[in-house]
C-alpha cells in the first residue's frame, strides 16, 4: 500500500470537512484506493481548540508546510489570493504537490504557475468530478461547448424568487441568513465566483490560456420576479449560466442570466445545487450535477485529488505547455435569442413604435406578451422573445427604443441560451 503524507493550510469548512472524511472513511478509500493518508501537519492564521486534528502537528504560520519534511503534498484552503498564491507558488518550486480548492489564484494567476504536481478539481463545481471527467472520461471527445450553473447562491436565490415570488433583496437577506450568501454577497451575485470557475473550464476544455479578463460577466441584481413570471409564461426558466462555445471566430465566453427552455434538464436543476452540461463529438451532451459548494461536498473533491496524487504523481490537471491561441470573442460579436421587457405607457400605438425600431435593426420576433394596464393612462409591459440576432444590433435597437417617449424605464434583456 502506498503511503502518502499530507499538510493541510487552513481549518475552515473545507479544511474540517476534509479533516473529517479522511477519519471516518480511511477503511473505504485505503480499500478502493490502495493508498494510505497520513496526516502529518495543520497550519491555520488562529487555531481551532474544538476541532480534532487526529494527531497532527499544529501552527499558526502555514510557510512552516514548506519547511516539514515529511509532507508530501500541501493541501492549501485558506482561499484568497495573496498568501494562498505565495504559499502554492513556493510549495511547487520545493518539489512538493499541491491540491487546491482556490478558484480564484487559478483563474486570476494559473499561467503562471507551474502545472506539473497541481491539482485543482475542488476549485471548480464542489463534489462534482468535472475536471476528471476532462482527464479520464471525456478524453478522446473534442468539445464544442459547455454551459452550466456553477454557483450555488445564485441559483438557490433564483430558484426561491420563482417558487414564491419574492424579490431580490428579501431573498438576499435571506440567503445571508442560512449562510448561503457572504455579507458582501458581490463575489456571487455579481458573477465573479462563476467566471472564474468558467475560466478554468475553458483552459481545460479547449485547451487556452487562463484568461478571465476576457470572460463577459453579468450578476442577478436586476432579475425581478416579474422577469421570472413571463419567462415562465414563454415556457422557460431563468437561470444563472456560465456558457462556452466554440465557433469558427473563436469563443464566446460569458456568464450572465439566461432563459433555458423547460425542455432542457438544466432548467430543474434548483437550490444550491450546481449542473455542468459538456457537448462533445463522440459522447454527444452529458450533464454533470451535484452539490457545487459546502465543506463535504468539497471535501470530496479534495480527498479524490489527494489520491489522485499519490496514484498519478507526474499527471497534471491539463497540460501548460499546450494552450492554443484562440481568440475569445467580445460580447458585442455573439449572436443570441433575447427576452425584451419593455416598460411603456399604455397608449395606442407604442406597440407599433416599438416593432417598427425592431425592425429597423433586423430584428425578427418569435413571441410577444402584452398585458392590459389596469389603470387610465397606466403603464404596461410589452414583453418580446427575438430570433437570433448578434448582441451589438441588439445594443442599438435598445438605445433607440429607451430614447422613446413613451418608454418608462430601462428595458430588461435576458439572452436566451443557445441550442447546443
Amino acid at each position: 500500500m502506498k503511503t502518502l503524507s499530507i499538510g493541510i493550510a487552513g481549518l475552515g469548512t473545507v479544511a474540517q470537512g476534509v479533516l473529517t472524511l479522511l477519519a471516518s472513511n480511511r477503511a473505504l478509500i485505503e480499500q478502493r484506493s490502495g493508498v494510505s493518508v497520513n496526516l502529518v501537519r495543520v497550519a491555520s492564521r488562529s487555531a481551532k481548540p474544538d476541532v480534532d486534528l487526529h494527531g497532527a502537528d499544529f501552527s499558526t504560520d502555514v510557510m512552516d508546510l514548506l519547511s516539514d519534511p515529511r509532507v508530501d503534498v500541501i493541501v492549501e484552503l485558506i482561499g484568497g489570493e495573496t498568501l494562498a498564491k505565495e504559499l502554492i507558488v513556493a510549495a511547487l518550486n520545493n518539489g512538493k504537490a499541491v491540491v487546491t480548492a482556490n478558484k480564484a489564484v487559478i483563474a486570476l494567476h494559473g499561467n503562471e504557475l507551474p502545472r506539473q504536481r497541481l491539482r485543482f478539481e475542488a476549485a471548480v463545481a464542489g463534489a462534482i468530478p468535472i475536471i476528471q471527467a476532462f482527464q479520464y472520461g471525456l478524453v478522446a471527445n473534442q468539445f464544442s461547448a459547455l454551459s452550466g450553473i456553477i454557483n450555488g447562491t445564485c441559483n438557490y436565490m433564483l430558484s426561491a424568487m420563482e417558487s414564491e415570488g419574492v424579490d431580490f433583496d428579501a431573498i438576499l437577506e435571506r440567503a445571508q441568513a442560512l449562510g448561503y450568501a457572504e455579507a458582501d454577497p458581490s463575489f456571487d451575485v455579481d458573477g465573479i465566483d462563476a467566471a472564474h470557475k468558467l475560466t478554468i473550464l475553458m483552459a481545460l476544455a479547449f485547451g487556452t490560456d487562463f484568461e478571465f479578463d476576457k470572460v463577459y460577466v453579468e450578476g442577478i441584481r436586476a432579475i425581478t420576479p416579474k422577469d421570472i413570471s413571463y419567462a415562465t409564461e414563454l415556457g422557460y426558466r431563468i437561470k444563472h449560466l456560465g456558457i462556452l462555445r466554440s465557433n469558427a471566430d473563436g469563443i464566446e465566453a460569458r456568464v450572465h442570466p439566461t432563459l433555458v427552455a423547460q425542455s432542457e434538464l438544466v432548467a430543474h436543476v434548483n437550490g444550491v445545487l450546481n449542473a455542468v452540461q459538456v457537448v462533445s463529438d463522440a459522447a454527444g451532451k452529458t450533464l454533470f450535477s451535484g452539490p457545487g459548494a459546502g465543506g463535504a461536498a468539497t471535501a470530496s473533491a479534495v480527498v479524490a485529488d489527494i489520491i489522485a496524487t499519490a496514484l498519478h504523481p507526474e499527471q497534471t490537471a491539463g497540460d501548460s505547455s499546450s494552450s492554443r491561441p484562440i481568440p475569445i470573442m467580445p460580447i458585442e460579436k455573439i449572436s443570441s435569442a433575447y427576452y425584451l421587457r419593455i416598460p411603456t405607457r399604455d397608449e395606442p400605438g407604442v406597440f407599433a413604435e416599438v416593432t417598427q425600431i425592431l425592425s429597423s435593426h433586423n430584428i425578427n420576433l418569435d413571441a410577444v406578451i402584452q398585458k392590459d394596464s389596469h389603470a387610465q393612462g397606466g403603464s404596461v409591459d410589452i414583453v418580446i422573445l427575438t430570433e437570433d440576432i448578434q448582441e451589438a444590433q441588439m445594443h442599438e435597437a435598445l438605445a433607440q427604443l429607451e430614447a422613446l417617449a413613451t418608454v418608462t424605464a430601462p428595458v430588461m434583456r435576458i439572452r436566451v441560451a443557445p441550442q447546443d
